[in-house]
């Protein structure tokens, strides 16, 4: 059979009620008054999902997503309509779901196997990659009471992604995870959707919708409102939370219209020296790191980010205290009035650590560029940071109003180049603290006889 999932009509209807008291009246009344209203969490709903098919689940909190999952995945029942599930199912639904907190981390991975329908020596043939894949180390055979966060989406992942389901609903709970771990997870549900899983994945983060899947539903008011490819459904989407914000006021507009006129002439379109060659060097890098989680409406975007020493040589590497100079190659695929840049550096669980953008540097931005036109930005900066490998993410955006921060994505690489600080000085090296601060430092002796 093709359908993995097939609904009819689906609705679910809670009774509220004002008062508690009104529970008992409504219960015990001769007449059977209605002191209650009906809330409809979700409203004749009806699909169908074929087998292998990756479905985006969006829209505003309350708007049915999880009522509707609960439901596929048995934990609740429908007021009405019918629900036709071909297949063994592995749910992400909430952090620890199914988890028993006193048991230790391997003592749950052979119980929800079991639950799934595995037995304990498929289990045991499927343990040494579950662990390996939830990486937590030593706390695996620790109660799961006393995991963070964290650990519990890497091994509730790991346990629901290596059980082999024939579907996999994952809701959110990627989001407390660091980037390398999410990234992990992207690409094994990639590898799962390639092998034939069906896949339904709930996320407010738009664009790992639109880069994990084909098809998206868009719900509001517990319907489906849309039901078309996932490109479509995430910018009629983005349309509604823009809409539900409101217009641009008047001091908006006028912080875009003055902005645009203080940067005019400050971006530099004349030719440099730069060759073709030279920032082409390490794309080939930069584009498979930047396959994971990328995200913006695509009107500019990184063709390449370079990591380069003050002599201009390509490196990986970084002596604590040395100089280097981050490279940014920007093509234009529209015209754009005027495009901010910053980026991220973040250590190996995801923590940023330093931040900055152009508009620390004397409000710098790209103004008036033209669709097809290439732009190329470096930062330089000296390396103050422990001995560790690092990552950079890198973001280009356009600017909707400062007083807010709010921006429209052009393109956003989580992971656009990842680095690894060498420091000569053992001190430093095992210093607490990422970042070195630079003082000026005065020492003085007083006498105060």
């Amino acid at each position: 059979m093709d359908v993995a999932i097939k609904a009819e009509h689906l609705t679910k209807v809670y009774r509220i009620y004002e008062r508690e008291v009104d529970r008992l009246k409504e219960t015990f009344h001769p007449f059977h008054k209605r002191y209650s209203k009906d809330f409809y969490a979700l409203n004749d709903v009806s699909f169908e999902i074929r087998r292998g098919e990756n479905i985006g689940l969006v829209g505003k909190n309350g708007a049915g997503k999880s009522t509707l999952l609960k439901i596929i995945t048995g934990v609740l029942t429908p007021t009405s309509g019918t629900l036709e599930v071909n297949g063994r199912i592995a749910s992400l639904l909430e952090l620890g779901a199914g988890f028993n907190p006193e048991m230790t981390g391997v003592e749950n991975i052979y119980m929800n196997g079991l639950l799934i329908g595995h037995s304990r020596d498929v289990m045991d043939a499927k343990i040494d990659d579950i662990i390996a894949f939830a990486d937590i180390g030593e706390f695996i055979n620790q109660p799961v009471k006393t995991y963070s966060s964290g650990m519990f989406a890497r091994l509730a992942f790991a346990v629901n992604a290596f059980v082999e389901p024939d579907i996999l609903i994952v809701d959110e709970a990627l989001s407390v995870g660091d980037a390398f771990f999410q990234s992990k997870c992207m690409d094994k549900m990639r590898s799962m959707i390639n092998g034939g899983v069906t896949v339904i994945f709930v996320s407010h983060d738009t664009f790992a919708v639109k880069n994990l899947c084909e098809r998206a539903f868009l719900m509001k008011s517990g319907k489906i409102l849309m039901d078309a490819s996932a490109k479509e459904v995430v910018e009629v989407y983005r349309n509604m939370l823009i809409e539900s914000r409101g217009s641009l006021t008047d001091e908006q507009a006028e912080f875009q219209n003055n902005l645009a006129d203080n940067l005019r002439g400050q971006g530099d379109k004349e030719s440099t020296d730069i060759s073709t060659e030279s920032l082409e060097r390490g794309k080939e890098t930069f584009l498979k790191n930047a396959t994971y989680q990328r995200g913006g409406d695509g009107r500019a975007v990184f063709e390449n980010v370079q990591l380069l020493d003050t002599d201009g040589k390509l490196i990986n590497e970084v002596i604590f205290g040395h100089k280097v100079i981050l490279r940014m190659v920007v093509r234009f695929k529209k015209d754009v009035a005027f495009l901010g840049m910053g980026y991220h550096i973040r250590n190996a669980t995801g923590i940023d650590l330093v931040y900055t953008d152009s508009r620390f540097n004397d409000t710098k931005a790209i103004v008036d560029a033209k669709a097809g036109e290439v732009y190329v930005i470096d930062w330089q900066f000296k390396v103050e940071l422990r001995q560790e490998l690092y990552d950079i993410a890198c973001v280009i955006s356009s600017p909707v109003d400062e007083t807010l921060s709010a921006v429209e994505l052009c393109d956003f690489v989580p992971c656009a180049v990842q680095f690894q600080v060498i420091s000569p000085n053992a001190y430093l090296s095992l210093s607490g603290g990422y970042v070195h601060w630079h003082n000026d430092l005065t020492v003085r002796r007083v006498d105060t006889k």
